[in-house]
């Protein structure tokens, strides 16, 4: 492969020195809540956030009052917003069936779909206000049935920010607490005096956020890792500059270490996307974090054929792929390890992650090479069953299983078949033997 980095991001080994240390913070962190509870998930709240009340979690009342400050246009927006999400939400669920079938006679095998019975929904907002997490947490939980479902959110500029509040109680929330960072999800998953633990956390954050539902994974679900964004443009001649420098500086705003990555075979394109990132951060609001993200963790990386891009691209596996060339469906076909595809230059990464439907939390890290993105069924637990409803059937298949599992050493495991054979197929099995064979059982 003739493969080119005109530029290159953080070196791996500094990148993994970040993540050590950070594991370090939320590891001693999670300890103390889980020793101290309610104290030291309030000692948090206000070392981090500045935040401090008699409760975190916000009563009806506040919550009505909350929402009252949201103006009716931007109502209409969250509205509208969430439509979008929960229908797509509500297609992927009917597409997950219930099944039951009878692959032999007597024997019914089949599978129910079962809702996870609490979820904690992490929604980020300290520096940001994120509405559009409301919905691809919250709302997606509730289109799949969750019965109990737990909403934290940081304070935006010392108190709740409307709008979240506004979009978590739409979407479906039972319980709403103005908690952020570790001590939220750490509260959520482990339970504190005041709060119950939950079955499920979901939703994205900042590189603690990430780490701590790592650490939490075992003692309860996580949906998947979902840390600091990354975002890569896949791009040829067929588009310009302004349009890939546009769509990378779009993700890095979002924090200090948010990786984006131009793969492209144009190395005109890929010159002058880095003059135009360096014109657009004149003028970008937000240059002072998105100037820190590109010069740490952006890179540009130029290959010679079509083939080299997907291999590159796959290898990255970024969280957000948008693929602007003229074979976008191409990529779509044999890409393999992704978050989420935006195909075209008419289609862009703030679409997905505000308004059109798809979810928004998606895999960081390289996780998109075993997991997608959040969606309807990461809510919901697929539990099988059986049921054998004849003595013929019963003599079959303890025939078989009483043999099978003499082979493998267990006895034990072998009586519960074999007097199934005895009680319903009159057939004397010496304790302790497996099944003799019939030629009805050949």
């Amino acid at each position: 492969m003739a493969i080119d980095y005109l530029k290159r991001g953080k070196p791996e080994a500094d990148r993994a020195e970040d993540d050590a240390k950070t594991a370090s913070v939320v590891a001693s962190t999670l300890k103390d809540i889980e020793a101290r509870g309610d104290a030291a998930v309030r000692e948090l709240a206000c070392k981090f956030d500045n935040y401090d009340r008699d409760s975190y979690r916000l009563s009806e009342a506040e919550i009505e009052a909350i929402i009252a400050k949201v103006s009716p246009r931007e109502m209409a927006d969250i509205k509208f917003a969430q439509d979008q999400v929960t229908k797509f939400a509500q297609a992927q669920r009917d597409s997950m069936l219930d099944i039951e079938v009878e692959p032999m006679p007597g024997v019914i095998l089949g599978h129910k779909n079962i809702p996870v019975q609490s979820v904690g929904c992490y929604v980020p907002g300290g520096k940001f206000p994120m509405v559009a997490s409301a919905h691809m947490s919250v709302a997606t939980a509730k289109v799949a049935g969750v019965p109990r479902i737990v909403a934290c959110t940081p304070p935006f500029n010392g108190e709740p920010n409307p709008a979240v509040i506004a979009a978590m109680h739409l979407g479906g929330a039972h319980e709403i607490y103005v908690l952020g960072g570790i001590q939220a999800v750490g509260a959520m998953a482990i339970g504190t005096e005041s709060i119950a633990p939950v079955h499920l956390l979901v939703g994205p954050g900042n590189a603690f956020v990430a780490e701590a539902k790592r650490q939490l994974f075992g003692r309860v679900g996580i949906d998947l890792f979902a840390g600091p964004t990354e975002t890569m443009v896949i791009a040829d001649d067929t588009v310009d500059a302004e349009l890939c420098a546009t769509d990378l500086l779009g993700q890095a705003e979002h924090g200090y270490n948010s990786p984006a990555v131009l793969v492209t075979n144009s190395r005109t394109l890929a010159e002058d996307t880095l003059k135009e990132i360096d014109r657009i951060l004149t003028i970008l609001p937000t240059a002072g974090t998105a100037r820190v993200s590109w010069e740490d963790y952006g890179e540009v990386i130029l290959c010679d054929t079509y083939d080299e891009m997907l291999a590159v691209a796959d290898e990255i596996a970024s969280e957000h792929v948008q693929v602007m060339t003229d074979r976008d469906d191409w990529f779509l076909d044999n890409m393999t390890c992704y978050g989420a595809l935006f195909l075209g230059p008419r289609t862009n990464v703030a679409n997905g992650d505000k308004v059109i439907g798809t979810n928004h939390t998606l895999p960081t890290k390289k996780a998109g090479r075993y997991t997608g993105g959040l969606w309807v069924g990461k809510f919901l637990k697929t539990h099988s069953y059986q049921k054998v409803t004849s003595d013929e059937a019963a003599t079959l298949i303890g025939e078989y299983g009483s043999r099978l599992c003499m082979l493998e050493g267990f006895v034990g495991h072998a009586e519960q078949c074999n007097i199934r054979v005895r009680r319903y197929g009159g057939i004397n099995v010496p304790y302790g033997e497996g099944a003799p064979y019939r030629d009805a059982a050949e």
